[in-house]
C-alpha cells in the first residue's frame, strides 16, 4: 500500500523542541523526488512548512518557521525529518509530510501529489 506515515507529534511547552519523522511505504519511493512539511490549524488553510529536495538538497522553508526548524533526510531509507526548535504556541497544528509531483522542493500545495495522514503538534504551558 502506498502511503506516508508521520510521527512524533506531542504536546510540548513554549520554547520546547520536536523531531517529526515521515516515513515512506516500500512502494512509494522518495529518492528523486521533493518532500514537504505542511501543517493545518483550526480554521486555518494548510500552509507550507518545509521542503527539501532529495536529488540535491536543496531546502525552502516558510517564512514563520526559518531559523526554528530543520527539514533533513533520515538516516534510513524513505526517511525525512523535521526538526521543530524554539515551538511557539502558534505552531500548534497537524503536520502532514507530502511527497512531491516532482525532484524540486517546493512550498506549493498543487506540487504535491501523495499526502500522509498527519501528526498533532501542540504547544502549551
Amino acid at each position: 500500500q502506498v502511503q506516508l506515515v508521520e510521527s512524533g507529534g506531542d504536546l510540548v511547552q513554549p520554547g520546547g523542541s520536536l523531531r517529526l519523522s515521515c516515513v515512506a511505504s516500500p512502494e512509494l519511493i522518495l529518492d528523486g523526488y521533493g518532500v514537504g512539511w505542511f501543517r493545518e490549524a483550526p480554521g486555518k488553510e494548510r500552509e507550507a512548512v518545509a521542503s527539501i529536495s532529495l536529488t540535491t538538497g536543496l531546502r525552502l522553508y516558510g517564512d514563520s518557521v526559518k531559523g526554528r526548524f530543520a527539514i533533513s533526510r533520515g538516516s534510513t531509507r524513505n526517511t525525512v525529518l523535521l526538526q521543530m526548535n524554539s515551538l511557539k504556541p502558534e505552531d500548534t497544528a497537524v503536520y502532514y509530510c507530502a511527497r512531491a509531483r516532482t525532484s524540486y522542493a517546493s512550498l506549493r500545495r498543487s506540487g504535491y501529489e501523495y499526502w500522509g495522514q498527519g501528526t498533532q503538534v501542540t504547544v502549551s504551558s
